[in-house]
């Protein structure tokens, strides 16, 4: 259901708490607003469509002590009325007279003028079943061709809007509109026996060419048409950018200024200290986050929910810009708070909520795509997506999975087959250092394992020497 309009709007809910708050403390206010729409289908039929909206507030009290010391406490609650704010806040205040000193305590950032993407007094930003209605008439145009040739077409459509308006009172008043889209497609064969799956993440369905990728399907489906049995073993391997970007956001999640500076993770250094200023890739690529990237736009300042290794409540409100974290193959930045930042002696670079893995163009070229770099392909493995990924050891982030939905045979330049499921184990920073190619980056790729948590991506396709399939997977 969609919010009362008669309902107190999220900025004064922001209000109503930092007022509740004065002479109590300080107060950080949280209120956010989501609504979604989503379509999915199966055997080339629309089976189920929903519209959900939800209101949550949070309020973070701070009881800055004597001593010197912070206790912070936090309480949330989804769609609060006016009368229970005092309350809300006066329960985080008691926790936070409860609570154990804040080892991240620091001084709210003041009023950092106007990076918000909207204006604070606008009404929120919100979803509905229009926002489908042209990709709805594509898509049963899409089922429908599929249908008559022999493919069915399973699959998922959602967008989302999230608006949060973020108060404190050091005088912050800061919002954001998030609309966030995916589309995943499945196509299978008559028996079942084959599978294939592609999807895209957008803001607004406007820039989907759901006809490109059924078609992209088809070509798949047909390529399992001949069975090749191989073992497991190091191969070359053609990585697309969506089993790339499952790859890089573990790595974004494991880099962390804390836990590598305490020698927990790959990028800490052997003896103390962190790995920052060591190259890490065979090619010049890098890994950046930008909240201006044209079409991955996101959130240009920190929301501090809690506390954490590489977060902190009191940076909330402090700008997060383009943080480089590989520049041209070499460690330059890892994620922190202010608090992390001091510990591992780097400077502090908040993270961002989107991920981009770019290489230079050559001298009067251009960087290959998946197709020019399947042509120039000996032999190798062509993977589709990856799936069930799970970290085995930190300190060189391996990672073990398995392959989804049409591993190929790539001999002389053509796709010669389809070959059994592996699991695999390989770890990201080891694949970064043995890159024999990269090809162009594909704007709003999906990474297939995390679309539920990160979805904003653009990655391109990577020829990686030795990829290491570790055994053989029956699964399917």
């Amino acid at each position: 259901m969609m919010p009362n309009a008669s309902a107190t709007s999220p900025q004064d809910t922001v209000e109503l708490a930092l007022a509740a708050g004065a002479g109590r403390g300080e107060v950080i206010a949280i209120a956010e607003e989501r609504s979604s729409v989503n379509l999915r289908w199966a055997g080339n039929t629309l089976t189920t469509n929903g519209v959900t909206s939800t209101r949550s507030l949070k309020v973070i009290a701070i009881d800055r002590r004597a001593d010197g010391t912070c206790g912070v406490g936090v309480v949330a609650r989804s769609d609060v009325r006016p009368a229970q704010i005092e309350d809300l806040v006066r329960e985080a205040g008691k926790a936070s007279s409860a609570a154990p000193p804040a080892e991240d305590a620091d001084e709210l950032p003041a009023h950092v003028g106007s990076i918000s993407t909207s204006s604070w007094d606008d009404i929120p930003a919100g979803t509905e079943v229009g926002a489908l209605r042209e990709f709805t008439a594509e898509l049963g145009a899409t089922l429908d061709a599929a249908k008559g040739a022999g493919r069915a077409m399973y699959g998922f459509a959602e967008h989302t809007v999230t608006s949060t308006f973020l108060g404190t009172s050091a005088g912050v008043r800061l919002r954001h509109d998030q609309p966030t889209g995916r589309l995943e497609l499945n196509a299978k064969s008559p028996d079942f026996a084959r599978s294939a799956w592609a999807g895209v993440t957008t803001r607004d369905f406007s820039d989907v060419d759901i006809a490109s990728l059924d078609a992209s399907l088809a070509q798949r489906l047909s390529w399992q048409s001949r069975k090749v049995e191989l073992p497991a073993g190091r191969y070359e391997t053609l990585l697309p950018a969506t089993a790339v970007a499952d790859l890089m956001v573990n790595l974004y999640w494991s880099a962390g200024a804390r836990e590598a500076a305490e020698g927990r993770t790959v990028f800490g250094k052997p003896g103390g200290g962190t790995r920052v200023g060591e190259r890490l890739a065979t090619q010049p690529v890098t890994l950046f986050s930008d909240p201006a990237h044209p079409g991955l736009e996101c959130r240009p300042f920190v929301v501090g929910q809690a506390s954490g290794a590489d977060s902190s409540v009191f940076d909330n409100g402090m700008p997060a810009g383009r943080a480089s974290w590989i520049s041209s193959g070499v460690l330059s930045a890892l994620p922190s708070s202010r608090y992390s930042a001091t510990l591992a002696g780097l400077p502090v670079t908040p993270a961002v909520d989107n991920l981009v893995l770019a290489a230079p163009s050559p001298d009067g070229g251009v960087l290959p795509s998946l197709e020019q770099m399947i042509a120039s392909t000996k032999r190798g493995l062509l993977l589709t997506c990856l799936w069930y990924i799970r970290k085995v050891d930190l300190r060189t982030l391996l990672l073990t999975g398995l392959t989804r939905d049409g591993v190929y045979l790539v001999e002389d330049g053509e796709v010669v087959g389809a070959v059994n499921n592996f699991r695999f184990n390989e770890s990201p920073v080891g694949m970064l250092g043995r890159l024999l190619e990269v090809g162009a980056t594909e704007d709003r790729t999906l990474p297939r394992e995390w679309s539920d948590d990160f979805t904003r991506c653009a990655m391109p396709p990577l020829r990686v020497e030795a990829f290491n399939m570790s055994s053989v997977s029956h699964a399917s």
